[in-house]
């Protein structure tokens, strides 16, 4: 274990596991079509190529980098998007595949973005669903693991860049980013 990490949440063992549980689902609710799986960057990356090994039927991928902007640690709700995608997505079935969902204002945003490109579907996959305690705009459609609200680094989740590397989720020292 990373010596900045308090404990482990998820092992690696239990991430293979669900990823490969939520790649079965999804394999069964898209039998018959080719869905894009849209990635969102930088830190939704491992659990984007993870999952799409994990999903048994042809599928594309693409990436998206967006930020949100507001006072502070909060969000504005006003996205500018870094780089758009290079698939077409009109009448396509969409899978937006996020690392982590906490107050779901950028996902949200992105969410009437791109829907204004007129996909035939469009869902949420997230591989944590933080419990920040609030009511959020969005709710994910497939889920990894509900998570507590702590800094949580690993699997893509970073701290200043630091950290996606790991292959668990772990709960960063508080003496860390203090």
């Amino acid at each position: 274990m990373n010596r900045d990490v308090e404990r482990i949440l998820y092992s690696e063992k239990q991430i293979a596991e669900a990823v490969k549980s939520l790649g079965e689902r999804i394999t069964r609710d898209y039998a018959g079509k080719i869905p894009v799986l849209l990635g969102i960057l930088k830190g939704s990356s491992i659990f984007h190529a993870d999952l799409m090994r994990a999903i048994d039927l042809p599928c594309e991928i693409d990436f998206l980098s967006a930020k949100s902007y507001g006072m502070g640690a909060q969000s504005s709700g006003k996205l500018r998007i870094l780089k758009e995608p290079d698939i077409d997505i009109r009448n396509r079935d969409v899978i937006i595949v996020e690392d982590i969902l906490d107050t779901a204002v950028t996902l949200s945003a992105l969410l009437h973005t791109l829907s204004l490109k007129e996909p035939a579907s469009l869902k949420t996959a997230v591989f944590l669903d933080k419990n920040i305690g609030i009511e959020k705009p969005v709710k994910a459609d497939y889920k990894c693991f509900d998570a507590e609200n702590e800094f949580l680094v690993g699997y893509g989740l970073d701290y200043a860049e630091k950290y996606r590397n790991l292959p668990y989720i772990g709960i960063l020292k508080r003496e860390i980013y203090s």
